[in-house]
């Protein structure tokens, strides 16, 4: 009887790896958005937002590039009408710039930017006034002040302290969840109030362990998502870090694209990206759907049901329009609106869906 009852725990907490078949969701991209001032161009775009005016803010590694070849300072954090015109810069020369990585807007159109490089997660009100800052950069004065390492056994992880942290969400009650990256591969749990609650996971292959939760969301239900990449699968948490289950998605890439700067991958390598997720964004609304971006190839993005099966796939890799590359951010205020945020294309990606056709 425990036989059994162990099999059928693993069983549940194993995402599903057979190839998925999935249909083309026929989509269009708008063309020149979002209209940038004369002079002015996106480095790498790795976050995109958008609040309940439908305004669109960016995260990008751009013109704020300063400072040495090596660790330069590259975050720059800009505002769009929904159309695509020019609003502000909001924090331009802020303490927090080191590495943008990504941005979220919360239900009261709270603006949280969260900065890879300078280990740091920092609050704007709408008006683009710092309310709220989490973790700590390192001290320029100190010597010890230089890029984390990768050590094996990883640094033990620190409260209320990040190390490359990812990206932001919150539940119905107003809690605030931090994937921890690169280093600490964990979730970190804040109260309402900017309390630290906990954190869960630990570097690791199995159910509740990470290795490199690059993006959170979370439903309606407050079911946490984790975009566990490197572990190329999608885990699912209760609010108290409790794993529920996890999934994968597996669907073969179009043989004919390459990807746009490297070798493309092939064989074990291929599999290791197909799916993995790079970016998560889940619409508002009762009928619940989730999107996500793979890394810069095969670069696609997928509609998924929240139950984790693979409703459709959006584009394929390469730099033209309605291509992709490095879908490293994702925002869909509805189910056939997605704005694609993408790093090695050095973009944003208006998209509009079309119904599929049989």
């Amino acid at each position: 009887m425990k036989a059994l009852l162990i099999a059928g725990l693993v069983l549940m907490a194993t995402p599903c790896l057979a190839q998925q078949s999935v249909p083309r969701i026929p989509f269009d991209s708008v063309a020149d958005f979002p209209k940038l001032p004369d002079g002015m161009n996106f480095g790498e775009v790795p976050g995109v937002a958008v609040n309940s005016k439908g305004h669109v803010f960016v995260f990008t590694r751009s013109n704020s590039a300063s400072g040495p070849a090596y660790a330069p300072t590259a975050a720059q954090l800009l505002e769009f009408t929904e159309e695509g015109d020019f609003v502000r810069e909001i924090g331009k020369g802020l303490y927090a710039w080191a590495f943008a990585h990504s941005v979220r807007i919360d239900k009261d159109d709270n603006i949280w930017a969260i900065d890879k490089g300078s280990d740091m997660i920092v609050k704007f009100n709408p008006a683009g006034r710092v309310q709220w800052v989490f973790g700590r950069r390192k001290e320029s004065a100190e010597a010890e002040t230089r890029p984390w390492e990768h050590l094996n056994p990883p640094l033990p992880p620190v409260d209320g302290l990040f190390r490359e942290p990812t990206d932001v969400a919150w539940d119905s009650k107003g809690n605030t969840y931090i994937s921890d990256g690169y280093i600490n591969s964990r979730v970190a749990k804040y109260d309402m109030h900017g309390k630290w609650v906990k954190s869960w996971g630990e570097p690791g292959t199995e159910p509740g362990q990470f290795h490199l939760p690059h993006a959170i969301a979370i439903d309606n239900n407050d079911n946490v998502y984790v975009g566990d990449r490197t572990n190329h699968r999608i885990q699912v948490f209760d609010t108290d870090g409790k794993f529920l289950r996890m999934f994968a998605i597996t669907a073969p890439p179009d043989t004919t694209t390459r990807a746009v700067y490297g070798a493309t991958p092939t064989g074990d390598r291929l599999t290791q990206v197909i799916g993995a997720p790079n970016s998560i964004c889940i619409t508002p609304g009762p009928n619940q759907v989730m999107f996500v971006g793979e890394t810069t190839f095969p670069g696609r993005i997928f509609k998924v049901a929240l139950d984790g099966k693979v409703l459709g796939v959006i584009g394929k890799s390469g730099r033209e329009l309605k291509e992709f590359s490095g879908a490293h951010g994702l925002a869909c205020p509805s189910e056939n609106l997605i704005y694609a945020a993408e790093t090695a294309n050095w973009r944003v990606q208006k998209l509009i869906l079309r119904p599929v056709t049989e």
